[in-house]
């Protein structure tokens, strides 16, 4: 495997790293071509001889003539194109100085070294990398195969070409005594008996290289039945799988590449088996004998040599993104009417032959039961263009695909009144998209569909929380592509499925997933005492249907993501939001804490996703003292951000002066060190108010929003630690309230 093979296996983050070593002067289009012929060559070595620096640069540009013509047999017009533009730049730049280029070639190839090796140890680090390492080498052993099958056809090509020579010599001889037979030209019995056991001697020779072509040909279509049935079966069903698992917000999905290499190796070895075949009844039909090992199994080995190609194109049609609306493309699968949504097809077999000849057409709950059988079931319209040809221009990785980008659904009125009083609801009930294309090629014509996952079509943009429940709840439960009746009896899902899901609904849209802790507060809401049990039971209406302080779990967990994706990204991301954790809980993490640590947390009882902070302090006999702010929606965020909330937040207790009672972030983070990145503004020292020179040149008094909770004095710390205030303590209350207001209240007599 080489190492080019292995970096575009790594993630993307790594992948960049790989990107920024190559430019313009040495661009990575030669890296990839060429990637065999780079890493074995000795650049180290070039890189100090200028003589065999010279010569490597003159057989670089060899190599890139020897691609440019491949390209030009595949009519590839750009590639040729871009072919000429590299040489051209490498000629200007490494002509007259070779050992440059050898030293940027070395470079590069240490650095991606590096990268490989930061990868692996990664690997290793990884909890899973006892699993990974055995899909890696599950891979290896396919990719062996693979290639082993290709070469395989390679040496019976030229086992055939043997085979032909052969052949042609016999008949020569053949004819050529016979002519001697035929004519007086002196030619003695014995010569003749001797040529005679020269030709039957090449039959038998000619006999056993049919039969060993046609066993070799056999041989390589039993291993291509097994191998194209792991592809099918195994590699090609969990990539489905873990496309359904990347839809809902999972590990993103596997690269179709190394799948598309796969098949299409195997497609073009196939498709050399047929050609081979013809070939053979080609020397068949110039000569053949009794028991003739071409005659007895050509039929055979042709169809089976047909029949596993169809199979394989048909395998090989897949949708590669699945329906998804660009406005929202973190929620594939839910389309609302009215509104464009994407999908792209892609055919996994890459042959140059197949380029712009397959037309897709799409369809919408074709073949689909439920328009019959399940009453209410809405019908819908596809508009747009739904009829493209599959190219290798559109995609940026020159794969055979087709893309629709401007579809839209439309929903069929049905005349007279319409009652939708069927046993689903609109956003339980699935349907389905088919694409269906045709290849066509001499004595051969196959047909190909495939389809989407079941998707939900909503009407209105409010919909689309439930609808993503479905969706949520189909994927994770089942991998059948068109179960459209599975929302009629939807079955239970075990904890240990659901909390993964719901942890990646977080990290799918943020840098953070859920920790045990919280899931552990979302399991108890859930199934009680018993959320300690992973096989525990979720029925679909206790998470999506039965409500919870007026609505459902879901609909809770979406309303929280919102205010996280709007008002408290950054400090989810980092960390400073518990966000879900039981009040009982709450308790026990603050209870042995200095006065003035507090917590942020989501709220349990408000319905559209709200946030709150608790903070502990102590009272007058040393006993901890828990305190909660009402929480804040996105309406109160939307005009304040959360952490000035934080900074400015205020206790006030009848006359006694308002004070920050929040000190520490939990466990002991000071609140600056924790928020101070996120202020608005830096705070200022406090200076006294000055209404003349603090007017803005609109001749208003600039004001700020400050968050202040009335509380009743008991309530608060003992008044020897409220009173005599320090003078910042007395600076700050004077920038807050109008020194008149502080005179008024402090010569009031205190009522006994």
């Amino acid at each position: 495997m080489t190492q080019w093979y292995q970096l575009q296996q790594l993630e993307s983050k790594y992948l960049e790293q790989v990107d920024q070593l190559y430019d313009d002067s040495f661009p990575m289009e030669i890296r990839q071509y060429l990637s065999q012929w780079i890493e074995s060559q000795d650049w180290e070595l070039a890189a100090t001889n200028d003589s065999l620096a010279t010569l490597r640069f003159h057989d670089l540009l060899s190599q890139l003539d020897d691609q440019y013509s491949r390209f030009t047999l595949e009519n590839n017009f750009l590639m040729q194109h871009n072919i000429r533009k590299i040489k051209r730049n490498l000629q200007v730049h490494f002509q007259e100085d070779p050992i440059q280029m050898a030293m940027i070639i070395c470079s590069c190839l240490k650095e991606e070294e590096k990268i490989l090796t930061l990868a692996k140890k990664a690997d290793q680090d990884n909890i899973g990398s006892t699993q990974n390492t055995a899909m890696v080498e599950k891979q290896k052993e396919l990719d062996y195969k693979v290639r082993d099958i290709k070469n395989r056809v390679q040496e019976t090509e030229q086992r055939i070409k043997s085979l032909e020579d052969l052949q042609d010599e016999h008949d020569f001889k053949y004819k050529t005594l016979q002519s001697r037979e035929h004519e007086s030209s002196g030619t003695t019995p014995i010569e003749i008996k001797r040529e005679e056991m020269i030709i039957r001697n090449m039959f038998i020779e000619l006999n056993m290289k049919r039969e060993d072509v046609v066993f070799k040909i056999a041989e390589a279509l039993n291993l291509t039945e097994q191998i194209q049935t792991a592809l099918i079966t195994d590699e090609l069903v969990e990539w489905k799988r873990r496309q359904q698992i990347a839809c809902i917000g999972g590990p993103p999905n596997a690269c179709l590449d190394q799948l598309q290499t796969w098949f299409t190796i195997v497609a073009e070895s196939l498709q050399q088996v047929r050609q081979q075949l013809k070939k053979l009844e080609e020397l068949e039909q110039k000569y053949t004998y009794e028991n003739d090992p071409i005659t007895q199994k050509k039929h055979f080995l042709e169809d089976r040599a047909q029949l596993l190609f169809r199979s394989l194109i048909q395998s090989s049609f897949v949708v590669e993104r699945q329906p998804c609306m660009p406005t929202h493309p973190q929620r594939p699968l839910v389309l609302k009417t009215g509104v464009q949504f994407t999908v792209k097809l892609r055919l996994l077999v890459k042959l140059q032959e197949l380029n712009y000849q397959l037309r897709v057409k799409g369809s919408f709950d074709k073949d689909v039961n439920e328009k019959n059988t399940v009453k209410g079931f809405r019908k819908f319209n596809i508009l747009g263009t739904s009829t493209k040809v599959m190219n290798m221009e559109e995609s940026t990785n020159g794969s055979l695909a087709a893309e629709f980008r401007h579809l839209q659904l439309k929903e069929q009125k049905n005349t007279g009144s319409r009652t939708n009083e069927g046993p689903l609801i609109v956003t339980e009930e699935l349907h389905s998209i088919s694409f269906e294309t045709q290849l066509c090629q001499p004595g051969l014509v196959i047909d190909l569909e495939t389809s989407s996952l079941p998707l939900v079509v909503i009407s209105n943009v409010s919909q689309l929380p439930s609808g993503w429940a479905s969706i949520l709840w189909y994927n994770m439960l089942t991998n059948e592509p068109k179960n459209l009746s599975f929302f009629l009896t939807p079955p239970a899902a075990r904890w240990s499925q659901l909390s993964e899901v719901l942890s990646w609904q977080f990290s799918s849209v943020t840098k953070r997933g859920l920790n045990s802790e919280q899931l552990t507060m979302l399991g108890e809401k859930l199934l009680g005492p018993n959320a300690s049990n992973p096989e525990g039971l979720i029925p679909w209406t206790k998470f999506c249907k039965e409500n919870i302080n007026e609505k459902s779990f879901w609909l809770w967990i979406e309303g929280i993501l919102e205010l996280i994706k709007r008002h408290l990204l950054a400090l989810w991301n980092d960390g400073c939001i518990m966000g879900f954790v039981s009040k009982e809980r709450e308790r026990a993490l603050l209870n042995d804490k200095s006065p003035g640590t507090f917590l942020l947390r989501f709220s349990e009882s408000s319905r559209e996703g709200a946030i709150t902070f608790t903070w502990v302090e102590m009272s007058h006999n040393d006993e901890p003292q828990f305190h909660a702010v009402e929480p804040y929606t996105k309406k109160e965020l939307s005009a304040v951000s959360f952490p000035d909330i934080i900074r400015n937040y205020k206790v006030m207790a009848a006359e006694n002066i308002p004070e920050n009672p929040l000190r520490f972030l939990h466990p002991d983070i000071p609140k600056d060190n924790a928020f101070g990145k996120y202020y608005s503004r830096p705070t200022e020292p406090s200076e006294p108010m000055d209404v003349d020179n603090d007017k803005r040149s609109n001749g208003y008094i600039p004001t700020e929003l400050i968050s202040i909770s009335e509380v009743h004095p008991s309530r608060l710390q003992s008044p020897e630690n409220l009173c005599p205030m320090s003078p910042d303590e007395y600076g700050e209350l004077e920038r807050i309230i109008n020194p008149a207001e502080i005179n008024t209240v402090m010569c009031s007599p205190y009522p006994n």
